[in-house]
């Protein structure tokens, strides 16, 4: 049965709850633009115009209370990026493109970007390779090495090339939200090609489960009850492992992870996924 607000809430109370709802989607739309190179002012400026139409940089600057001088760098930044204009006449009137277009104009410019760093990769490695090696320390890492990745892109990357040289097994214990983004990542699609053998663990609901159809469903088992939602890390031939840092910030740009080989490491988190493992059922068997 579907209730209709409209009629058992007073007015007020509605154009609250439409205000919040709205202020909840912006925020929404603002972190996702974050994923196209956008700072979170910039994204609010970028949003207001597209909303508001054709303003001048005081009547952003008050709108947003962002400092003058700081919307003039942004409606600057926003220029450069292709996805606002100016207008000649005084003052001076900014225009957003359309959304659709702006993130095309984005996505184009990121390509082009990374097109010139390809065609740059030979030649900074030549430069590199000519210069003569001063390395005088030469005893080698015995400890084990890590690596600190910050955002979306540098821990995708990492990943993908981690799941993608399995040789033997891939071991992961996540979330169920942590699950749905690796869906979406296309990281489930390459352990379910690998040829390694694989042990899931997730507190993945019947309402998401169809992320394992397939081959994978028969390697999935049900994270206990007892066991923390904020659990995330991936085991790669008891060689190499991934855990990440919990943030409340789910921007892209501030998921944290720390990448290791060191074998005492990947050893502890080994004890605690086969804990874990024993203690779970299969999907099926629920």
């Amino acid at each position: 049965m579907t209730i209709d607000a409209s009629k058992i809430l007073p007015t007020s109370m509605q154009s609250d709850i439409s205000l919040s709802s709205h202020e909840v989607l912006f925020d929404k739309i603002r972190n996702e633009l974050s994923k196209f190179g956008l700072t979170p002012n910039q994204s609010k400026v970028f949003l207001y115009l597209e909303k508001y139409g054709s303003s001048t940089a005081t009547q952003v600057s008050k709108a947003l209370k962002i400092p003058r001088t700081e919307t003039y760098h942004l409606l600057t930044n926003l220029q450069n990026k292709g996805i606002i204009s100016a207008a000649f006449q005084h003052p001076i009137r900014f225009t957003s493109l359309p959304m659709d277009k702006a993130i095309t104009t984005l996505i184009n410019a990121e390509k082009e970007r990374v097109k010139n760093l390809e065609t740059q990769e030979k030649k900074l490695i030549d430069m590199w390779n000519a210069l003569p090696r001063f390395k005088t320390n030469n005893e080698e890492v015995k400890d084990g090495k890590f690596q600190m990745l910050q955002g979306t892109n540098q821990m995708t990357g990492k990943i993908k090339e981690m799941l993608s040289g399995s040789k033997e097994t891939i071991q992961v214990l996540a979330s169920e939200k942590d699950f749905m983004k690796f869906y979406h990542a296309g990281y489930l699609e390459i352990i379910e090609n690998s040829k390694s053998e694989v042990q899931i663990i997730s507190s993945s609901s019947e309402k998401t489960s169809y992320i394992f159809e397939g081959n994978l469903m028969s390697k999935v088992k049900k994270t206990p009850m007892k066991i923390k939602e904020d659990l995330c890390f991936i085991i790669i031939d008891e060689k190499e492992s991934i855990l990440f840092m919990k943030n409340t910030n789910e921007v892209s740009q501030n998921v944290l992870a720390m990448w290791t080989d060191s074998s005492s490491m990947v050893y502890t988190l080994k004890l605690l996924f086969t804990y874990v493992w024993s203690n779970s059922k299969h999907f099926k068997n629920e």
